[in-house]
């Protein structure tokens, strides 16, 4: 797991209307968010907890990118469907997760499989400022918004 103080890895995927979207493009902070599928339970929390509080984002200039493994496709069709007001991106093999320690060998009902890991990163000027191992769905999005905010004070 990548710490607060240590280099953001750059990258570059697709978004979920297939535009190439980089780290780099965004200035201030960039919360990025690694979730294992669209439109599960608990990613659906998670992804509508910073729906639900985006004004909050938004208003102190808060970048949010949702990382999976899903399709464009699929990506669309969960914005979609969820109102979700900021960018979802495509990393099919799993790539950018691994640089970020979020994907890897998983257990599921007796079955192992690749996938990706529930992290979150808070990245500013290409340095992680924050990281959030495991994290749970529910109330994720208004806790990284509070420890944003302590930060600031």
């Amino acid at each position: 797991m990548l710490s607060a103080g240590d280099d953001a890895p750059d990258f570059e995927l697709l978004d979920q209307d297939g535009q190439p979207t980089r780290l780099t493009d965004f200035a201030g902070p960039v919360v990025v968010y690694f979730y294992p599928r669209a439109d599960t339970p608990g990613c659906t929390t998670e992804a509508c907890g910073f729906r639900d509080a985006w004004d909050e984002y938004e208003e102190r200039e808060i970048t949010v990118l949702g990382i999976s493994d899903d399709s464009t496709a699929d990506l669309r069709a969960f914005a979609e469907k969820y109102d979700l007001p900021f960018t979802l991106l495509s990393d099919p093999e799993g790539e950018v997760a691994a640089r970020y320690d979020s994907y890897g060998e998983k257990t599921m009902f007796g079955n192992t499989f690749d996938g990706t890991f529930r992290n979150t990163y808070v990245v500013d000027g290409g340095e992680v400022v924050a990281a959030y191992e495991g994290v749970s769905p529910e109330g994720h999005a208004e806790a990284v918004l509070s420890d944003l905010e302590a930060r600031e004070a």
